[in-house]
């Protein structure tokens, strides 16, 4: 793996690869499993020979899948903010998450089955943040403060009304 840091998920026993194929699924570019490795020994999460850990890369980016057992559940103080460029990837992928198992939460986050939390977050949501006119970047973000899946089209309008 080229990466520096890889951000490794800890995911209960077996799930480390399907978690990794599903995401292989979204159709991100740049994505691909790279490697799995079997326990060389028992240890107190699996026995010798057991899947230990899944290599992928997921939009370019490395990452290690560590089949670690369920004493550790992800939590949303991590998550992984993917910026769509318009509705149609936002439903996409909001859409596959959730529909794969996943819950809806606000403000475009989701959790997938596995419990790793997902931003789905368009580019011009973050666009409203740095409008020059205050007016526009509260409405858009007052109108996001009430959303679950981004609307791209009803923060449009909320900004237009507020000028």
């Amino acid at each position: 793996m080229p990466d520096k840091i890889t951000p490794c998920l800890w995911y209960d026993l077996g799930q480390a690869k399907p978690a990794a194929e599903f995401y292989m699924s979204l159709g991100l570019p740049d994505s691909r499993i790279d490697s799995a490795f079997a326990s060389p020994s028992d240890n107190p999460s699996s026995r010798q020979g057991d899947e230990l850990v899944v290599e992928f890369t997921l939009a370019g980016r490395s990452y290690v899948g560590l089949n670690g057992g369920p004493q550790f559940p992800q939590s949303e103080a991590v998550s992984f903010m993917i910026h769509t460029d318009d509705q149609a990837e936002t439903d996409r992928l909001w859409d596959a998450i959730v529909g794969a198992g996943g819950q809806e939460s606000q403000c475009g986050w989701c959790k997938d089955r596995w419990g790793v939390n997902w931003q789905i977050t368009p580019k011009r949501l973050m666009a409203f943040y740095a409008d020059p006119n205050p007016a526009r970047a509260k409405a858009a973000f007052e109108a996001m403060m009430t959303m679950k899946k981004i609307d791209i089209a009803a923060l449009e309008a909320a900004a237009d009304a507020a000028g």
